[in-house]
C-alpha cells in the first residue's frame, strides 16, 4: 500500500478531504496498469478467438432488469450490528468477537440488499427509479437477441464485457479488494443445454491457465468448487479461481454455470423470445450460460502482490515489482546517461522509436543507479541508456529488471529486441 501511494498507483479517493470510505483513484501508474490488465483479458477472451464478441451495456438500468433477474430479492448480504459499539458486520464474514470493541453480543442476522437505487429525471417517484448495475453479466443477457442477429454467431458462442459495477458492501475492506465501486471482467458463453458441463470444465481450466501465463506462481492460485449451500440462486454449478493473499486464500476470479436461468427470466418478464433456433436440426432451444466474472482492479491487486519482492543488487537491498511485461505501466524507460544537451536528441530519438510499441518513460532526474531503482521499483521491464557512445555507434545499453543484465543493442534493432524479450511478438 505504501509502495501505490508512493509511486503513484493507487490514491484514497478525495483524500484531500479526508477521503471517502471504500473508494479509490488510480494514478499515472496505476491506470496504465490496470488499462493493461484489461486489455490482456480482452486479447485472450475476445481477440484471440473467433467464437466471442464485445458489449459495452449502460450502467442505469430500470427495475424490471433486476426483478427479473433475481437481484432485488435475492442479492443480498446478512447484516448483524455489535450491540456494544453499534459497528455492522457481514454475518458470513465474522468469526468471533466484534473486531473493534471485542464484544460478542450481536443482533439477529437480517438481509441486507445490496443495490445502489438512485432516479433518472427530474421528479423522484417510484416511476423514476433506477439502478446502478450489480454486475456486467445482465446488459449481456438482455442484449442476446441483437447480438445473435447481427452477429449471426450460433452457439457455443459468447458476449465479453468489461466495466464498471456498484455494490453497497457492508464492510468494505483490505484496500482495493472490497470496494462499493469496481471493474469487472465478465463473459457469457452460450452453448447447448447438454453441452454445459463440458464446457463449465473447459473455462476453469482456461481462466486458471491465464493467470499463470501472465506470470501467477502456481503455489498462490487454486480452484475451489462451491458447496451446495454457496451456489447463487441461478448457478448449477461453480468454481472459483483463488489467490493466496496476505489474509488468506480469497476469490480472484468466478466461473459459474448459470443453465438457461437468466434468458428464461428475461423471456418471461420482457414477453420476448430469447432462445436459439437451429436451422440445419430444425432444434429450437435456450441456451445455458457458462460465465468467467472477474474483478479488474482485484487482479492488478493480486498482481502486484505477486510481483512483489525484495533482493540485492551490488550489496545494496532492493525493491522489485517482476510484473509480466504485458502488465507493467511502463514496457521501456528512456535513459539518458547525462543531462547534457549533446545527449538529448538521439535520447528523443530513441523516445520516438519506441513509443509506437510501448509505453514508455523518459527520465533524466538523479544518477543512473537510483533511475534503475527506480523503474525497478515500479516494475519497468527495461530501462534503455542513451551514452555518449551511442553518439558514435547508434546503440544503446538495455539493462533487464529481473537479472539486471546489461547488453548492447543496435538501435534499428532495438523494438524488435524488446517484444522477443516479452514475447509481444
Amino acid at each position: 500500500m505504501s509502495l501505490c501511494k508512493r509511486r503513484g498507483f493507487i490514491f484514497q479517493s478525495a483524500e484531500i478531504y479526508g477521503g471517502f470510505r471504500s473508494t479509490y483513484d488510480y494514478g499515472p501508474l496505476g491506470v496504465n496498469m490496470l488499462r493493461n490488465v484489461k486489455d490482456a483479458w480482452w486479447r485472450s477472451m475476445v481477440q484471440l478467438r473467433d467464437d466471442v464478441v464485445g458489449l459495452d451495456a449502460a450502467i442505469l438500468s430500470p427495475p424490471g432488469v433486476w426483478a427479473a433477474s433475481g437481484h432485488l430479492a435475492n442479492f443480498t448480504d446478512p447484516l448483524v450490528d455489535c450491540r456494544s459499539c453499534r459497528s455492522r458486520f457481514r454475518a458470513d464474514k465474522l468469526d468471533g468477537p466484534c473486531p473493534n470493541c471485542g464484544g460478542t453480543d450481536f443482533t439477529e442476522a437480517r438481509d441486507f440488499n445490496l443495490m445502489f437505487k438512485t432516479h433518472a429525471g427530474p421528479v423522484e417517484d417510484e416511476g423514476a427509479v433506477a439502478y446502478l448495475r450489480p454486475e456486467t453479466a445482465q446488459g449481456m443477457f438482455v442484449n442476446f437477441a441483437n447480438v445473435l442477429q447481427t452477429t449471426r454467431k450460433r452457439p457455443p458462442f459468447g458476449i465479453a464485457q468489461v466495466g464498471k459495477s456498484f455494490r453497497n458492501e457492508i464492510t468494505p475492506q483490505n484496500f482495493v479488494f472490497r470496494t462499493r465501486e469496481f471493474e469487472q471482467m465478465e463473459m457469457e458463453y452460450f452453448v447447448p443445454p447438454a453441452e454445459s458441463a463440458t464446457w463449465h470444465r473447459y473455462w476453469i481450466d482456461e481462466r486458471y491457465r491465464w493467470y499463470l501465463e501472465l506470470g501467477m506462481p502456481g503455489d498462490r492460485l487454486r480452484i475451489r468448487p462451491h458447496g451446495p449451500e454457496e451456489l447463487s440462486h441461478y448457478s448449477s454449478a461453480t468454481s472459483d479461481v483463488e489467490f493466496l493473499f496476505p489474509w488468506g486464500w480469497d476469490e480472484l476470479e468466478g466461473i459459474a454455470n448459470r443453465t438457461d436461468y437468466d434468458l428464461l427470466q428475461h423471456a418471461a418478464a420482457s414477453g420476448e423470445r430469447l432462445e436459439y433456433f437451429d436451422q440445419a436440426t430444425g432444434e429450437r432451444y435456450v441456451p445455458h450460460a457458462i460465465e468467467p466474472a472477474a474483478g479488474a482492479t482485484r487482479t492488478m491487486m493480486a498482481f502486484l502482490l505477486a510481483a512483489y519482492a525484495e533482493d540485492e543488487v551490488g550489496g545494496e537491498a532492493r525493491t522489485v515489482l517482476r510484473l509480466h511485461p504485458r502488465l507493467a505501466p511502463y514496457q521501456a524507460a528512456v535513459l539518458p546517461l547525462s543531462k547534457k544537451e549533446t545527449l538529448e536528441p538521439m535520447a528523443r530519438e530513441v523516445l520516438g522509436l519506441l513509443q509506437p510499441h510501448f509505453m514508455c518513460d523518459y527520465d533524466t532526474t538523479q544518477s543512473i543507479g537510483r533511475r534503475y531503482r527506480r523503474h525497478d521499483e515500479i516494475g519497468t521491464p527495461w530501462c534503455v541508456t542513451v551514452d555518449f557512445d551511442s553518439l558514435e555507434d547508434r546503440a544503446v545499453t538495455v539493462r533487464d529488471r529481473d537479472s539486471t543484465e546489461q547488453v548492447r543493442v543496435p538501435l534499428d534493432a532495438l523494438v524488435g529486441e524488446l517484444r522477443a524479450r516479452g514475447g509481444l511478438a
